[in-house]
């Protein structure tokens, strides 16, 4: 790295009132996300007067309604004012706290749920990323690096403060208490920080004229690997306890697996950014997601807790690669003047994908297949999509190249 190339610590003297925006947009979106709302299952689901089924049926339809609403209102993040678009999310996000707290009615208590989902892990993280990508035309890298430390942040801070909290009053006052905290802290960000200019105004039909992923061959083949981490990951996360039996781990490996997740994850999202500064997104879009195929070849060659801890720890090294790496790429490819449209179709196929994988490793199980066959069949799967996606960053290359 040359001594000219702006580092970290020209973002934090230059650019600090407009991280800090960026990043607890991100860090919000824990107020939605399934590790915060699972901390409170058992609490809502005997509030709604539910089943553990029920709740879990519940809150995958209000996941995926919350998807396509993403695809649908993602984009105007691309010509509202910042302010604005972030004070309608932390409204729709009071709204859903106070619903789902203060009713015993199922409907009232799902549109609750549905409007934390929507505005809490949907579009607060939706709306940081965004501001990062577009507004950060030096060291963008950097920058991304440093938002995308609000995810981490939100899951290592918030469940020990909640597991407190429970114990000194009831699970709705936990909420209540922690709404008013939100709501305190973007105050201040409204009145305080210096927030960016509203984007060009652009006319219907000027909208309409932008960009449509879903009709892009280079959004298609490049798909498959960006959704691969996610969709892997959530397999291994949700069955955690086949995973852990079938690599013959213990309960302990497991526990420290994820403390090595956590720890990595921060690694590689502070690693990665000056790496995508200074070799561009074409090069780390090529690299980024090789640790993690390393990490399914070893899991099963090593076995039992080596194995498990090495999977776990490689995983959130590339998790914390890829929401800087991803998004810097998108920008490269379509705009930073597009990059909430193209975001918001992204985050929305990768929820889909998300709740299929479930699904389909479920069925994979119950018909006896062993954990080890599951991850080489993910292992596949990641090769296929990494050689898909060098069609598109063959001609990117290129292209960049005789620019």
């Amino acid at each position: 790295m040359s001594s000219k190339e702006p580092g970290y610590t020209y973002l934090f003297t230059n650019h600090l009132g407009l991280l800090l925006i960026a990043f607890i947009s991100v860090f919000s979106s824990s107020m939605g996300q399934s590790f915060f709302i699972g901390l409170f299952q058992v609490d809502i689901s005997e509030s709604l007067g539910i089943t553990a089924g029920q709740f879990g049926t519940a809150y995958a339809a209000v996941t995926l309604v919350s998807a396509g609403a993403l695809m649908y209102f993602g984009p105007k993040v691309d010509w509202m004012s910042p302010r604005v678009f972030a004070l309608a999310i932390l409204t729709g996000l009071m709204l859903g706290i106070i619903l789902l707290t203060s009713t015993d009615l199922f409907w009232l208590g799902l549109l609750g749920l549905g409007l934390m989902r929507f505005n809490g892990q949907g579009m607060f993280g939706h709306l940081g990323n965004t501001l990062a990508g577009r507004e950060f035309k030096i060291a963008r890298g950097r920058a991304l690096s440093l938002v995308s430390l609000g995810y981490p942040s939100g899951e290592i801070a918030l469940p020990l403060l909640v597991t407190l909290l429970l114990t000194l009053m009831t699970w709705q006052q936990v909420w209540w208490l922690l709404g008013a905290f939100w709501c305190f802290i973007w105050l201040l960000l409204f009145l305080l920080a210096p927030w960016p200019e509203s984007p060009i105004k652009l006319s219907k039909a000027e909208r309409k004229q932008g960009p449509r992923p879903l009709r892009d061959r280079r959004f298609l083949l490049l798909l498959p690997l960006i959704m691969a981490l996610p969709i892997i990951s959530t397999g291994l996360m949700i069955y955690q306890a086949h995973l852990t039996v079938d690599l013959g781990a213990s309960v302990s490996a497991y526990a420290l697996a994820l403390t090595g997740l956590g720890v990595a994850r921060i690694f590689g999202a502070l690693f990665v950014g000056p790496k995508i500064d200074r070799y561009g997104s074409v090069v780390t879009t090529r690299l980024f997601i090789l640790p993690f195929a390393l990490a399914l070849v070893l899991a099963p060659v090593i076995g039992g807790s080596a194995g498990l801890i090495t999977l776990m720890t490689l995983s959130g090294l590339v998790v914390g690669f890829q929401e800087p790496v991803v998004n810097s790429l998108l920008v490269s490819i379509w705009g930073s003047q597009n990059l909430g449209r193209v975001r918001a179709t992204l985050q929305s196929a990768m929820v889909f994908g998300t709740a299929i994988s479930p699904a389909l490793l479920g069925y994979l199980i119950d018909y006896g297949v062993h954990f080890q066959v599951i991850i080489w069949g993910m292992l596949a799967y990641l090769c296929v999509a990494w050689v898909v996606a060098q069609v598109v960053l063959v001609e990117l290359g290129r292209e960049q190249q005789v620019s």
